[in-house]
């Protein structure tokens, strides 16, 4: 009788991940028809981060206390509340695929923002290059719109929405990863969702949308807590700490991908050959960008 292979509950955790992750953006979109993009924000990441500070408290792991918990949770508010907070009010201006090929960019900018910090890795030819082919995706992606409409036009709205959420992202992401604390990493997930939740509140209570109670809005808005960001979050942990982090990275290629065919299963969205050529091209510049990084 042959043994489990020992590396299958993190490849059964990336795979969530690469699946969770990509259905977010459709599950946004549906939730948006109902619930307000602040009320939305908000009341995911107090819900995903209460259930997850209880269960915290419950398995006796520690909480960061005085500095480690403030910077905690402005980590949580500039990776999750503003890189999903740009994200949920982007998909009120372009469709949910179009978001995610969006953000399938978003490496660019770590390795962008790593070169700024002392002892960053610097940019390499290689690097360089790899960026510049992630623009010209993008860029194909844009610029119809840009001819069409100016700057005004929404696709370039959401482009450049998505593109300050992505840097929000990767700020967070690289001053967190800096601060070696030794917080337990789902203790560290339950502050940092809670805090996001927290930090859109006072807007939330004075968005003027009224909150449409029905049921297609309730079941997304429970699903973008419960799989986007307790089970996906905590899936990317688990990933994370066991295998390497060029293949944990991996989702960004996948995540689009899932987005694509569900945003066109459920609402016909667009997505033909400029689509696909761009995704394409992205996803080169993505790769290239990994080739000739550091092996992490």
């Amino acid at each position: 009788m042959s043994r489990r292979h020992p590396l299958l509950t993190a490849y059964l955790a990336f795979a969530s991940v690469c699946f969770f992750w990509g259905t977010t953006y459709l599950g946004i979109r549906i939730a948006l028809e109902s619930l307000p993009p602040l009320f939305l924000v908000s009341v995911r990441f107090l819900l995903s981060g209460g259930l997850l500070l209880l269960g915290v408290r419950l398995a006796g792991i520690a909480l960061p206390r005085g500095r480690e918990l403030w910077m905690t949770g402005l980590f949580g508010i500039l990776v999750l509340g503003m890189g999903n907070g740009c994200l949920t009010f982007s998909e009120l201006l372009i469709t949910s695929s179009l978001a995610a090929l969006f953000v399938a960019v978003s490496p660019l900018w770590m390795v962008g923002i790593e070169a700024m910090f002392p002892g960053g890795e610097r940019l390499t030819r290689g690097i360089l290059a790899g960026m510049i082919v992630g623009m010209m995706g993008a860029g194909l992606l844009v610029g119809p719109d840009v001819f069409k409409q100016g700057f005004s036009g929404v696709v370039v709205q959401g482009f450049l929405l998505l593109q300050f959420g992505s840097a929000c992202w990767g700020l967070g992401s690289i001053l967190q990863r800096r601060r070696q604390a030794g917080i337990h990493p789902v203790a560290s997930a339950a502050v940092q969702q809670f805090a996001a939740g927290l930090f859109f509140l006072p807007a939330m209570l004075l968005e003027r949308q009224p909150v449409q109670w029905d049921v297609k809005g309730v079941g997304a808005l429970l699903y973008l807590a419960l799989f986007g960001s307790i089970v996906g979050y905590t899936a990317y942990l688990i990933a994370l700490s066991r295998l390497p982090v060029a293949i944990v990275s991996l989702y960004t290629y996948v995540n689009p991908v899932v987005a694509a065919i569900l945003g066109w299963l459920i609402y016909r969205e667009r997505f033909g050959p400029r689509e696909t050529s761009a995704m394409a091209v992205i996803f080169l510049s993505v790769a290239i960008v990994k080739k000739y990084g550091h092996r992490g």
